[in-house]
C-alpha cells in the first residue's frame, strides 16, 4: 500500500482549497520541500491522523476563518481513496508511521522533560506491533479481572449477611449441599425443644400398651353348634317332641326338674317326680330324660354360662371406658412427644365408632349365647350378618394392636430423649440449629441463585486470571528477547548517527498505571539518569541535537524491529532540526538504507540541501519532488525542480567549461578561463584534504608536494606536479589576486580549449 496523491486539501491548515496537486504523483521516495509556516507540518499531521483514523488532529487544524469543515481526499494504490469529511475518516491506513515533533514529544521528551507518559509510549514503541498486541492482551485480561472483582463485590453484597452469619462469603458459598439437611434440622429442632422442656420430659411417661379385646368367632361358633353326640337318637327325639309340647322354656323347666329328682326321692323307695310325687319307675319317658339331661348336658350348660360371664367380664363394665381413657392418654402422649421424637404419627382413633362396633358385636354375641342357653342341646350357628358385625369390631382390635405396637416402638427413642435432655446445652444446640438452617438457606432460593452467580463469577475470574498469567508470561518472555535486542540496535543507530553517547539498562517496569520503559544515558562511560533532583540528568547533559538524534535512533530502531517493515509507509518530517553537519550526512545515509526496505518514504523538510542530498543517488524512476508554495494567503502544492536547486557553483563551472569545449562562445571565454583555477582548487581540496585545508592556495601546496617527492609521504609524482604547475600558472592569468591586468589578459581559443581539456582531465585523476 502506498499514498499516490493528495487529491484534495480543503480548509485545513494553510490549505484553503488545493486541487492542483491532485495530478502530482507520489512515488516510493517522495520529497516535499516547504519553507517554515507554509504547511509542511500540516501534511505530516494529515498522514499521522490517517494512520490512526484520528479526527481530532484534523479538527485541530481547521483553517482559521474557513466557513466549512476540513475536507481531505488522499488517493492510495489500487484505486482506493481515504477521505476525511464530516469530521471523520472513512478508513484509516495503519501502515503509515510518522517521525515528527509529535513522535518526539510522545515517546522521548517534551522539550527537556521526560515524564511517565513518555516512558509508557516508549515502552510500546520498543515492543513493536507483536509486543503491543501481547501487552494489549495482558491489559485486556487485567481489565477483565478488575471487572470480575467489581462484579464479585456486587454479587457478594447481594448475598444477605443475615443468611451467612459469621461466615465469609467464600466460606458460605462453598458449603456443600446435604440431601439430609431437612431431617437434620428437624432433629436439631427436636433436640433443642427437648432441652428447653427437660423438666416436662422427665415427668412424662412413655407409651403404654393399648388393649382392645376381640371376639373369638370360632369359639363362639363351636359353642353354639355343640350338642351331646352319644345321646340316643330315639331318646333325643322323645325328649325334644315332649319339650315342644311344653312350650317356650320347656327344656329348661325339664332340666331343672331332673336336678330335683334325687333330693325329692331321698326318703322314698324309687325315684319320684319332684312336682307330683308320683313314682317314676313306670314312666315311659323318664329314661329318655335321664339320658338326655346327663353329665354332658350339665357341662354344656356350664360352658354356655361361662361364655356369657366371659363376654361380660371382657367387654362389659369399665372395660370400654378404660379403653377410651387409654386411647386419649396415648393421643396426648403422642402430641407431647411428637416435637421431640421423629415420625411419631398423628393418632386418629375413632373411639366412638369403635364403641358402636363393640356394642353391636357384643349384643350379637350375647344374643346368640343366650339363645343357646335356652336350648343347650340345640345346635345353632351365627348368621352372616352376625359374623360381619363381629368381624367389623375385630378389625378395630387389629388396628389398635398395630397402633399400640408402633407406639411402643418409640419408647426407646423417648428414653434417649429423656437422657439427652437431662444433659443438653441449650446454647450449643441453638448454635448447631442455626448452622444447619444457614446450610439449608445456602441451597434455597433466592440465596442459592445468588451464590451460584457469585461462584460462577469467581470461576470466571479464576479462568481470566489464568489467561492473564499466560499473557503476562508471554509478554515477559517477549520482553526478555526484545529489550536487550532493542538496546543493541538503538546503540548501533546512535553510533551511525555519530552521537557522542549511548543508552544502557533498557528495561521494562510495571506499575498500576501500566508498563513503561526505563533507560540510562551513558556519556563517557558514565550513566546519567533520566531524571534527578540534582546533578547530571537527561535534562542538563543532552543538547537539542542530541535529543533529536536520540529520537531518530528510537524511531529507526523501532522500524528495525517491525516484522511488517516492508509494508510500511514511512513519513519523516524535518529530521535535521538541530543536527550538526556530520549527523546530517549520517541521517541521509540511514534514510537511503531504510528506503530500500519499506513500501514508501515521504520526507518533508525546509532544508533544500538535505532534500537534494537524498535526491542524489535515488532511483530516477521511483523518486518525485513537490514543494509547498504560497498561493495568495494560503498554500498549494507544485512540482519542485530539485536539479535546479541542487546545482552548486562548482557544478556551474564544470558545465561552463564542458560547454565551451563542445562549442566555443567568445562571449563566455573569459569566464571559462577564470573557472579553471577554482576547478583545480576544488579537486585538490577533496582529493588531499589533509594537505589542502580550506583557504589554502595552489602555490604553497605545490611547494609542499615538491619537498615530499620520492619520500614515504609523497603527495604527487613529479610529472603531476609539473602539470599542475602549468595549469596553475595559466589560470592565475585570469584572477586579480595573481594578475593585476587579469581583465585584459589575451585569450586564444585554441589555447583556452587545450587548457580546458587538461584541467578537466587532471581533476578526474
Amino acid at each position: 500500500m502506498t499514498v499516490d496523491r493528495f487529491q484534495l486539501l480543503q480548509n485545513v491548515g494553510q490549505f484553503d482549497s488545493v486541487t492542483a496537486g491532485a495530478q502530482l504523483p507520489l512515488t516510493k521516495l517522495s520529497l516535499i520541500y516547504a519553507e517554515n509556516g507554509r504547511g509542511k507540518t500540516t501534511l505530516a499531521t494529515i498522514l499521522r491522523a490517517l494512520s490512526a483514523g484520528d479526527a481530532r488532529l484534523i479538527q485541530e487544524r481547521h483553517r482559521l476563518g474557513a466557513a466549512h469543515l476540513p475536507h481531505i481526499v488522499l488517493a492510495t494504490s489500487g484505486g482506493g481513496s481515504h477521505i476525511f469529511k464530516g469530521g471523520a475518516w472513512n478508513a484509516n491506513l495503519p501502515e503509515i508511521v510518522v517521525f515528527d515533533d509529535t513522535f518526539v514529544a510522545q515517546n522521548v521528551c517534551s522539550g527537556i522533560a521526560i515524564d511517565t507518559a513518555h516512558r509508557q509510549n516508549l515502552h510500546e514503541l520498543i515492543l513493536g506491533a507483536q509486543g503491543v498486541q501481547l501487552y494489549g492482551n495482558l491489559q485486556q485480561q487485567i481489565a477483565v479481572v478488575e471487572q470480575h472483582n467489581r462484579d464479585l463485590r456486587q454479587k457478594a453484597d447481594a448475598i444477605p449477611a443475615a443468611a451467612r452469619g459469621s461466615l465469609t462469603v467464600d466460606a458460605f458459598c462453598s458449603v456443600q449441599a446435604d440431601v439430609q439437611i431437612d431431617a437434620k434440622i428437624q432433629n436439631a429442632e427436636r433436640l433443642l425443644a427437648a432441652a428447653r422442656s427437660a423438666d416436662a420430659i422427665q415427668r412424662r411417661q412413655d407409651f403404654q400398651p393399648l388393649s382392645l379385646p376381640a371376639f373369638d368367632i370360632d369359639a363362639i361358633s363351636a359353642l353354639l353348634a355343640k350338642d351331646i353326640s352319644d345321646l340316643e337318637r330315639s331318646a333325643a327325639e322323645h325328649v325334644q317332641n315332649h319339650v315342644v309340647k311344653l312350650g317356650h322354656g320347656g327344656e329348661a323347666w325339664v332340666s331343672q326338674g331332673m336336678a330335683r329328682i334325687e333330693p325329692a326321692s331321698a326318703d322314698r323307695e324309687g325315684e319320684i317326680c319332684p312336682f307330683c310325687s308320683q313314682n317314676l319307675n313306670g314312666s315311659p319317658i323318664i329314661q329318655h330324660y335321664q339320658a338326655y339331661f346327663g353329665a354332658e348336658y350339665q357341662a354344656l350348660k356350664t360352658a354356655i354360662t361361662d361364655a356369657l360371664e366371659a363376654v361380660e367380664q371382657t367387654h362389659g363394665g369399665e372395660i370400654p371406658a378404660a379403653f377410651e381413657r387409654a386411647v386419649r392418654f396415648a393421643i396426648e402422649s403422642a402430641t407431647f412427644w411428637r416435637p421431640f421424637v421423629a415420625e411419631i404419627p398423628e393418632l386418629e382413633v375413632d373411639t366412638v365408632e369403635i364403641a358402636r362396633k363393640w356394642a353391636a358385636a357384643k349384643a350379637v354375641v350375647l344374643e346368640a349365647i343366650r339363645v343357646k342357653q335356652a336350648a343347650p342341646l340345640e345346635s345353632l350357628c351365627l348368621t352372616e350378618e352376625n359374623i360381619a358385625t363381629i368381624e367389623g369390631f375385630n378389625a378395630s382390635h387389629a388396628e389398635i394392636a398395630d397402633v399400640s405396637e408402633r407406639l411402643s416402638g418409640f419408647n426407646e427413642a423417648i428414653a434417649a430423649v429423656k437422657k439427652g435432655a437431662a444433659t443438653a446445652n441449650i446454647n450449643t444446640l441453638t448454635t448447631d440449629l442455626q448452622s444447619l438452617v444457614m446450610h439449608r438457606t445456602r441451597h434455597s432460593d433466592p440465596v442459592a441463585r445468588l451464590c451460584a452467580d457469585y461462584l460462577a463469577e469467581k470461576a470466571a475470574k479464576t479462568a481470566t486470571e489464568g489467561l492473564r498469567d499466560q499473557a503476562r508470561a508471554a509478554l515477559d518472555q517477549y520482553r526478555q528477547q526484545v529489550f536487550p535486542a532493542y538496546e543493541a540496535v538503538i546503540n548501533q543507530y546512535l553510533q551511525r548517527f555519530n552521537a557522542g553517547f549511548r543508552i544502557g539498562a533498557v528495561t521494562s517496569t510495571n506499575s498500576r498505571t501500566g508498563s513503561s520503559a526505563s533507560y540510562n544515558v551513558v556519556i563517557n562511560d558514565t550513566s546519567v539518569a533520566l531524571t534527578a533532583a540534582n546533578g547530571p540528568s537527561f535534562r542538563n547533559t543532552l543538547s537539542a541535537g542530541d535529543r533529536n538524534t536520540l529520537a531518530l535512533a528510537f524511531f529507526f530502531a523501532s522500524l528495525e524491529q517491525d516484522a511488517q517493515l516492508a509494508q510500511k509507509i514511512v513519513v519523516i518530517d524535518d529530521p535535521m532540526t538541530s543536527l550538526d553537519e556530520h549527523r546530517s550526512l549520517a541521517t541521509i545515509l540511514e534514510m537511503r538504507r531504510l528506503l530500500l526496505r519499506v513500501s514508501q518514504m515521504i520526507v518533508l523538510s525546509h532544508s533544500k540541501p538535505f532534500l537534494c542530498a537524498l535526491w542524489e543517488g535515488a532511483d530516477v524512476l521511483t523518486r518525485c519532488a513537490l514543494r509547498v508554495s504560497r498561493l495568495g494567503t494560503g498554500s498549494t502544492l507544485a512540482v519542485w525542480d530539485v536539479n535546479q536547486d541542487s546545482i552548486t557553483e562548482h557544478d556551474r563551472r564544470h558545465a561552463l567549461v564542458r560547454d565551451y569545449i563542445n562549442a566555443a562562445d567568445p562571449a563566455k571565454e573569459r569566464a571559462v578561463a577564470a573557472a579553471l583555477r577554482p576547478i583545480l582548487e576544488a579537486f585538490v581540496r577533496v582529493a588531499y584534504p589533509g594537505n589542502f585545508p580550506p583557504g589554502s592556495l595552489l602555490g604553497p601546496f605545490l611547494r609542499t608536494c615538491k619537498q615530499l617527492v620520492g619520500g614515504p609521504s609523497e603527495i604527487l609524482a613529479q610529472a603531476d606536479i609539473d602539470e599542475l604547475e602549468i595549469l596553475k600558472d595559466y589560470g592565475n592569468r585570469f584572477h586579480h589576486d595573481s594578475n593585476p591586468a587579469w581583465q585584459t589578459a589575451l585569450i586564444n581559443d585554441q589555447e583556452l580549449t587545450d587548457f580546458c581539456n587538461r584541467t578537466l582531465r587532471f581533476s578526474k585523476r
